[in-house]
Order: C-alpha cells, then sequence, then structure tokens
C-alpha cells in the first residue's frame, strides 16, 4: 500500500470510529421515546444499579422490589417495593407495568412464582441468565447450543456444580410463564463500576500497585466479557424496543485480548495513580502457571487457556446480540472507570481482593520464573 493509500484507510477508520462513538452515546443517553413503567426485580446491587440508574435517566418509571437489605438507601425517589423470592411475593399482586427485569433470580422455583403471578399485568419479562448454562464450553457455543442438566430439579441450593442448571430451569420457568413475551440474557462475566467480585477489577487494581505483576500466557490470548453499563443499556433497548427471545450477551470473540486488558489497566495506573515503580507486565507460559498451581480465572481473572473443557469459553457467539443492538464501549474506558471507582473503595476493600493471586504468592512465582530464566 502507498502512503497515499495508507493515508486514505487511516483516514476511514477515524472516521468509523467517530461514528460509532457518536452512535454508542446516542443509543446509551438521551430519554426514551415513550416512557414505560419498569419492575426492577434486585435493582440496589452492581447490574441492578445500573438498570435502574439507566432507566431513571432515560425518563422510565421505576419499581425496585427485594428484601431492603442491601443499599436500601439508594434510589430514594422511586418506588420501593418489599418481600422475598421465596413465596413472600404478595406485595407485587394489584399493579401493572410495562416490562420486568429480573436480575435476582436464581432458583426456578422463585423466577416462577414471581413470573406466573406478574403474567397477567406485565408485557414483557427480561430474565438475566448467564453463559454458565451451557452444557460444554469445550468448544464455541451459540443460542442453541445444549444446556446442561442436574439430575433432581427440586434441588435449590446454588453452587458452582448448579449454578448453571439451576439458571437454564429458571429461564425455562420464565418462558413457561410468558410464552412469547420473554427475553432472556445469557451474559458471559460483567464487569465495571460497582463490582464487588474484583473478577476484572484485579487487573487496574495490580497495576496500580506498580512494579512487575504475573500475567497469564500470551498478551495475544481472547477474552471476553460485558461492561455492567452495556448490558444495561441493552436490557433498557430491549425493552423499549419489545425485542424478545434469547441472547448471548458478550463481547464478539477476538474483539479483546488479555494483552489489551493489561495494557490498558496499565494506562489506566500510570495516569491515575502514577505508581513507583511503573507497573510492568511479565508474561508466563501457561505450562509454568500450571506447575506452579497458578489457577485460571480465579488467580489470573478473566482469563482461561484454550484447551481442555473451557477451550471455547471465549469464543461464545455474541452475533444475535450485536445484530439486536448491543453496543460494546471500549476497553480502555471500562478499565479506566473501573479503577476510578475502585479508588474510591474502602482501604479494607482495596487492600483484600476478592479475586487474583496473593501478592506474596505473585512474588513466589514470579521468583521461580526469573530463576528458570536465568
Amino acid at each position: 500500500m502507498n502512503r497515499r493509500g495508507f493515508i486514505h484507510v487511516v483516514a476511514a477508520v477515524a472516521a468509523a470510529a467517530t461514528s460509532a462513538r457518536r452512535a454508542f452515546a446516542a443509543d446509551h443517553g438521551g430519554r426514551a421515546a415513550r416512557p414505560l413503567r419498569i419492575l426492577i426485580l434486585g435493582g440496589t446491587r452492581f447490574i441492578g444499579v445500573h438498570m435502574t440508574q439507566l432507566a431513571l435517566d432515560r425518563g422510565h418509571t421505576v419499581t425496585l422490589f427485594n428484601r431492603g437489605k442491601t443499599n436500601a438507601d439508594l434510589f430514594p425517589q422511586v418506588e420501593h417495593l418489599h418481600g422475598d423470592r421465596d413465596g413472600q411475593i404478595d406485595a407485587l399482586r394489584g399493579h401493572k407495568w410495562d416490562a420486568v427485569i429480573d436480575d435476582s433470580g436464581y432458583v426456578p422455583r422463585h423466577v416462577r412464582l414471581t413470573a406466573e403471578l406478574l403474567s397477567p399485568n406485565v408485557s414483557q419479562y427480561l430474565f438475566i441468565s448467564t453463559i454458565s448454562v451451557y452444557a460444554s464450553l469445550a468448544k464455541p457455543v451459540t443460542e442453541e447450543s445444549p444446556v446442561g442438566k442436574i439430575p433432581d430439579e427440586s434441588v435449590e441450593k446454588v453452587d458452582n456444580t448448579t449454578y448453571g442448571p439451576l439458571k437454564a430451569l429458571s429461564e425455562k420457568a420464565a418462558l413457561a410463564a410468558m410464552p412469547g413475551r420473554t427475553t432472556i440474557f445469557r451474559p458471559g462475566l460483567i464487569v465495571g463500576p460497582d463490582d464487588s467480585t474484583d473478577r476484572f477489577t484485579y487487573w487496574p487494581a495490580r497495576a496500580a500497585r506498580g512494579g512487575d505483576f504475573l500475567a497469564p500466557d500470551s498478551p495475544h490470548d481472547p477474552i471476553q466479557f460485558i461492561d455492567a453499563r452495556d448490558l444495561a443499556a441493552f436490557a433498557l433497548r430491549s425493552v423499549e424496543n419489545r425485542v424478545v427471545g434469547t441472547f448471548n450477551v458478550v463481547s464478539p470473540p477476538g474483539k479483546f485480548t488479555i494483552g489489551e486488558l493489561v495494557d490498558a489497566s496499565i494506562a489506566a495506573a500510570n495516569a491515575q495513580v502514577k505508581p513507583e515503580p511503573p507497573p510492568h507486565a511479565v508474561w508466563v507460559p501457561v505450562d509454568f502457571l500450571e506447575r506452579q498451581k497458578v489457577e485460571p480465572w480465579m488467580d489470573m481473572p478473566a482469563w482461561v487457556p484454550e484447551k481442555g473443557d473451557e477451550a471455547g469459553a471465549m469464543h461464545t457467539s455474541a452475533a444475535r446480540a450485536m445484530h439486536a443492538g448491543l453496543q460494546i464501549r471500549p476497553i480502555a474506558e471500562t478499565v479506566s472507570d473501573t479503577l476510578a471507582w475502585h479508588l474510591k473503595r474502602p482501604k479494607a476493600e482495596q487492600d483484600s481482593l476478592k479475586a487474583g493471586i496473593a501478592p506474596q504468592r505473585e512474588q513466589e512465582v514470579l521468583s521461580a520464573w526469573k530463576q528458570l530464566k536465568g
């Protein structure tokens, strides 16, 4: 390509990026064309907070139903109904809403009770599920891939084994109660400000501490996630436009890599904290990490190697959701905003992350790697 051609390509890419940013801003902000009455089951934790705030920003009337025990002082301007998904839902009787957003359903019986009670008086039910419903992630999945099953469907204990199958049964309960009026979202890793799980926050938080830090395998390894604010925007867009169906709500396969996440974390740390010594990623091969018993996902959050039972985990199809209007913000924005939020947390929370390799253990692994490399 000659210099003139290169300049035209760069200009075209820049114009496309500007257009995309403008479209993103228009879709995620402003008022809805038609105000709705929206019931959010939950609404005071992480994704529920973002759902509620965006719904209010777009001019909708919001009612929150929860136990009133978590962040009860949030959103004093909206109607609060209190109860429990485990049968104590009488507060929902006698009301009408245009749409329900269920971000707190984990047990199919609870979802069935709520959806059946609301069915006569609700136009649409949007249920937040998970890609963990799939029976296997050894290969890339689409919305038509088989879901996991549980031998005893009466089980209600949610753990690592039952979480996905129970969510699959919860989807089934919602669909049965409101056929033709149900929207199912299957997000992957949900990230961004207010995420107290630290499964994504670890990376900008670790970069902010400065110095050499452990990074897994190759910067080219793919990762997938969804910013909670993008999830909320797609949810509101879906209820505003009566979009029904099942959608994997993740970033498209190949859009992001662990290297981009690490680089964005370093850039955000240098901009917001300026740690000394500056943060520097040390990339260590997966076979060495395995010998050192460094666990994917928990010790190295947001990352899994492309082999074995989770070889396809970071290649989940997002085509249907993207076609329906899902928009993904730049990774640098998510990382920068997450770090800014993290730095405002109480120091005890900053110093004791729930995910990511422990500092002492990290230094042991780095030392072993440096010794091996000589």
